[in-house]
């Protein structure tokens, strides 16, 4: 495997093979045909277009984006401003309050503020349909985002992995060096965060690893 220095060359190399050609030719398709398609072409990459490869340090797994109007905008469990915080961002925020002192529950849910302190937000699969979750599941994003988390494991750098819930879980099995550090549990969903999301503590156990490989702890509050 080509180890990248940034995130343009990993992404003009993955648009060079065939599985991305045909990705990118369905969900042109999709959107050439009427359907509403989030987030916005513009928006797609933003995860990487915010943390920088050599800017990671921390690293957020979601499934696919969220299919309402106006709320995927390219970070995972990120909405738009204006837009009502989602239930699964709620139960983050609500950890966040017993996890981090100080912590205060904003009356946004955009999270841009996380992604330019190095916590690369990504999400599974980057493309959706409206109003159907999954819609663009199994079309190619899958392999592009596990070969962006092979990139990544294979940084000197150690880094935070965050996964939330089985898909997560199962999607880290990629990260495999021992330099890097693993926090893992449900999903922050209404339907499993009482079986353990609630208590997780990940915000201040990732800033506790951070301090001790001698890096800046992430500001939580946005």
């Amino acid at each position: 495997m080509t180890v990248h220095s940034n995130w343009n060359t990993f992404i003009e190399a993955e648009k060079s093979l065939v599985y991305y050609q045909k990705l990118q030719g369905f969900v042109q398709s999709e959107r050439d045909s009427g359907k509403a398609i989030y987030p916005p072409q513009e928006e797609v990459f933003t995860a990487f277009e915010k943390t920088p490869l050599d800017k990671v340090r921390v690293v957020i797994i979601g499934q696919d984006p969220y299919h309402g109007p106006n709320q995927a905008h390219g970070l995972c469990f990120s909405v738009k401003h204006g837009v009502k915080t989602p239930p699964s961002l709620v139960n983050i925020y609500k950890e966040l309050v017993t996890d981090i002192t100080g912590f205060k529950t904003p009356d946004h849910g955009h999270l841009s503020s996380w992604a330019e302190q190095g916590v690369l937000m990504l999400n599974t699969v980057l493309t959706v349909e409206q109003g159907l979750a999954h819609s663009h599941g199994k079309s190619g994003w899958e392999t592009f985002t596990t070969n962006a988390l092979k990139l990544l494991n294979e940084q000197e750098t150690p880094l935070v992995f965050i996964f939330w819930g089985a898909h997560a879980i199962k999607k880290g099995k990629v990260i495999t060096s021992e330099h890097h550090h693993i926090l893992s549990g449900p999903h922050p969903s209404p339907l499993s965060a009482y079986r353990g999301f609630f208590g997780c503590k990940h915000f201040s156990k990732t800033n506790a690893l951070l301090a001790s490989l001698g890096t800046k702890q992430i500001d939580w509050q946005v």
